[in-house]
């Protein structure tokens, strides 16, 4: 009863933002889930426990409406359910339910170049919105994106304000002065350079990849040095080779980082990182391996990395399309987060419902 209250609190918070009813200008789309996640918290608990527990169910809609030929306002509404103790003590996002915009921007293109103002999800390899249970973090910024090159894409974002993912309504003010802008090259060879001003944690940071393929072998390969204000700097390289045999894909793939953990924000696209540990956030050296395949319907990721200081982690990821629009996922993982720490077992299970 409380998620079907709920969808029509996050479906009310987005009309009322319109003041009329859905035309030709408007589109509407979304999502319904509902997610289930456990552990036995390094064997301290038990999977399946409620202490160890969490569920939530949760109604997405994305909305965009054409304000004139070349201006729209987005917004994302998320409205959200803890679905009883029952299915586990925990709360998502923190609280029993909640609704909150995780976007709410006006978005103008003017011939090759694109300008975001206002809330959005930010995608870049050091900074970006990490997409987990119920909604990807979310930014308060202003992004501008150009083109008018060939095969390049310019970019750049200032940052005012972040909502860490899992943490409801709570956007954060970032102290001073929070950007990023880069290139992104896409051919045969496709490329990636980055540069990073982020005062809330005291640095500045430059990314760069390069990957490109010789018959069914791709090669890539990445560097990240973070100069920090205060204390010692962070270097790091790695190295990731990828192929596809018959239908199955495979890949192998060594990081290391020197000195001090790489900077980052909300996410890293460090070759080694898995579903739990960001490699950026191990000192040393890491690899590794992983395998996807799909057989009778199902996508099937399996992977094992190994951290010189956090540990070792095993990720399975199944997924299955139940129709076009509906689908059902299940995550393991057995995750040690550091070298004399106990491994760590949790499963989640998504149930998601487009329309």
């Amino acid at each position: 009863m409380k998620f079907t209250k709920l969808s029509l609190i996050a479906v009310l918070a987005v009309s009322g933002a319109f003041a009329g009813e859905v035309n030709s200008d408007t589109t509407v789309a979304g999502k319904g889930q509902l997610y289930y996640y456990t552990t036995d918290n390094g064997g301290n608990g038990d999977l399946f426990d409620n202490q160890s527990t969490a569920s939530s169910g949760a109604i997405t809609l994305d909305v965009t409406h054409k304000v004139t030929n070349n201006i729209s306002a987005n917004f994302t509404a998320i409205g959200y359910s803890h679905l009883g103790d029952s299915l586990g003590e925990n709360k998502m996002e923190g609280k029993h339910t909640g609704t909150y915009f995780n976007v709410a921007n006006l978005t103008g293109i003017l011939g090759d170049t694109t300008l975001i103002a206002g809330r959005q999800l930010l995608d870049t390899p050091m900074l970006g919105s990490f997409d987990w249970l119920l909604a990807p973090s979310g930014f308060e910024a202003y992004t501008i994106a150009n083109k008018s090159i060939d095969k390049v894409t310019l970019i750049a974002s200032y940052v005012n304000k972040l909502r860490g993912n899992n943490s409801g309504d709570n956007f954060v003010k970032l102290k001073d002065d929070n950007y990023a802008f880069g290139l992104a090259y896409s051919d045969a060879i496709s490329a990636n350079l980055w540069y990073y001003n982020i005062d809330q944690a005291d640095y500045t940071e430059v990314y760069g990849d390069i990957s490109g393929k010789v018959n069914n072998i791709t090669f890539s390969v990445q560097g990240v040095s973070t100069d920090y204000d205060r204390g010692d700097d962070s270097t790091g390289y790695g190295a990731k080779i990828s192929t596809k045999i018959d239908d199955t894909e495979l890949s192998v793939a060594y990081n290391d980082i020197s000195d001090r953990v790489a900077g980052m924000v909300e996410v890293d696209s460090i070759y080694t990182s898995s579903w739990n540990i960001f490699a950026s956030q191990d000192i040393g050296s890491s690899w590794k391996v992983e395998g996807s395949k799909e057989f009778s319907g199902v996508s099937a990721t399996m992977s094992y990395a190994d951290y010189e200081t956090v540990g070792n982690e095993f990720d399975l990821i199944l997924g299955y399309k139940i129709a076009d629009n509906k689908s059902l996922d299940a995550i393991f993982t057995n995750t040690k987060y550091g070298e004399d720490s106990d491994a760590e077992n949790a499963l989640e299970i998504i149930g998601t419902y487009t329309f």
